[in-house]
């Protein structure tokens, strides 16, 4: 039976509804929660804190979604393909991959607004996402992870991250691989923190195949709530931290000198 409902309208400042008041899979669109209310920082935290995100396009008003079930990517599942793993070892071998936290967030973001989700024709990274989250980075509350290829960047992320939680907003890449490259890092890194979770919002055949499945969202809610309760960790990287997915290879030896 349909649990069909109006959608409850939030002004400024107004707390969300209880999560299992979302819209169900026989409701129009399942998993939305309500709309209206702001994107500033508290806002968001709130949020966050409670399994919710917002999601929107230009012609609409804020929408937030708290969807049933929930895809979830456990740190310790992730599935480092072969192909990226060569890739992978043979970068930090030559030196050509540098993996960066949070010195070009603004850029990372703007390089996903221009990146559509798939099956959609425009960008849910609309100006006021982009000022709302920039502002939450600025609070160290969402961070961005850059894979540097011969110095420029080549594709990257953005997360909001809680305590032992991070939650995955949007990646990019100008380079093959590097957005995969940029995820990698952060999981290497999620694993030498003990994260316990990377929410992944939505279910794809590409998250999928990298290890993330669904969870009911009781599960995932009782996940955000122990994980936040935790201290946050330093975000600065450590080349180390690939030691967490792979046997760090020895480093490329000098080239002789020229006769």
């Amino acid at each position: 039976m349909s649990r069909s409902h109006p959608l409850p309208w939030l002004d400024p400042g107004d707390r969300f509804p209880p999560t299992d008041a979302a819209w169900g899979p026989k409701d129009p669109i399942p998993g939305l929660l309500a709309a209206g209310g702001d994107l500033s920082v508290p806002t968001l935290l709130d949020a966050y804190a409670h399994g919710v995100f917002p999601w929107y396009s230009a012609d609409q008003p804020i929408l937030w979604w708290s969807p049933d079930p929930r895809m979830v990517l456990q740190p310790a599942d992730f599935r480092l393909h072969p192909s990226l793993r060569k890739t992978l070892r043979a970068a930090i071998r030559q030196g050509r991959l540098s993996i960066r936290f949070d010195s070009a967030f603004e850029r990372v973001i703007a390089a996903c607004a221009q990146t559509p989700r798939k099956g959609q024709r425009g960008t849910w990274i609309v100006p006021d996402m982009v000022a709302a989250y920039t502002a939450l980075h600025r609070a160290s509350h969402a961070h961005s992870v850059e894979a540097w290829w011969d110095g420029e960047l080549a594709g990257g992320l953005y997360c909001v991250n809680l305590g032992r939680m991070v939650f995955g907003e949007s990646m990019f890449s100008h380079r093959t691989d590097a957005s995969k490259l940029a995820l990698a890092a952060l999981v290497a890194a999620c694993r030498a923190w003990d994260v316990k979770a990377i929410d992944c919002q939505q279910n794809t055949t590409h998250l999928a195949s990298l290890g993330a499945r669904e969870m009911p969202r009781t599960g995932f809610l009782r996940t955000v709530r122990e994980a936040i309760a935790l201290p946050t960790p330093a975000w600065e990287w450590q080349p180390v931290y690939w030691k967490t997915l792979i046997d760090l290879p020895p480093s490329e030896p000098p080239s002789p000198p020229e006769p």
